[in-house]
């Protein structure tokens, strides 16, 4: 059931734009699957995907200099929405010298059909990629991609090609995925040339 329409959400000093909620994935631990929101935030479910008018019309009753780092993540993948993602972050740019961070499952270039990381060059400063699985087989169990099992080798391609155009790249994964396959996907991040977290499955 849709409580309300959020937009931008905070957590934990980070204001969150909930840009879409189309994602290519239907991963077996996203927070979409327990409920409706996230860390106390109203609902994310959105009534309709927000023009960016709606977007900016948000920004404008924030104050910026109150959060630390502004980041696209909801629920969906913003990447879906790049265009108007890239829109936003000129809107930001114009206003603030916020760091600005992207949350995605990194199939940007499946989702366009090309390849996209250079879009984000003086946008994005931060890029969270889910890698979750240290192979093809086991991300498409996991993670469930409509593009199937191209899906992982695109996402790695899509973090190799964003550290030239992006100051940080980051791969995650959950910790409920196990010590082995957590070392497994440290040595794909080190292959690749990325930092690497293991983030809490809340």
């Amino acid at each position: 059931m849709i409580k309300k329409m959020t937009i931008l959400y905070e957590i934990h000093g980070g204001l969150y734009v909930n840009l879409t909620n189309k994602c290519p994935c239907n991963c077996t631990f996203c927070l979409r699957q327990e409920g409706d929101g996230a860390h106390g935030s109203d609902s994310l479910w959105l009534e309709h995907e927000p023009s960016l008018e709606e977007v900016i019309e948000a920004f404008e009753e924030e104050n910026l200099s109150k959060y630390k780092e502004v980041i696209f993540c909801g629920y969906g993948e913003p990447t879906t929405r790049l265009e108007t993602l890239i829109e936003v972050c000129k809107y930001i740019r114009s206003k603030s010298d916020i760091k600005i961070r992207l949350n995605t499952n990194g199939l940007g270039d499946l989702i366009h059909g090309k390849p996209v990381a250079h879009l984000l060059k003086g946008y994005i400063d931060a890029i969270s990629i889910s890698l979750n699985a240290p192979t093809a087989e086991e991300y498409l169990a996991v993670t469930r991609p409509k593009f199937g099992i191209e899906s992982f080798d695109a996402m790695l391609k899509f973090a190799s090609e964003a550290k030239d155009y992006v100051p940080k790249v980051t791969l995650s994964v959950v910790d409920t995925i196990g010590e082995e396959a957590i070392e497994k996907c440290r040595k794909i991040a080190e292959d690749i040339g990325v930092s690497y977290r293991v983030r809490e499955y809340v």
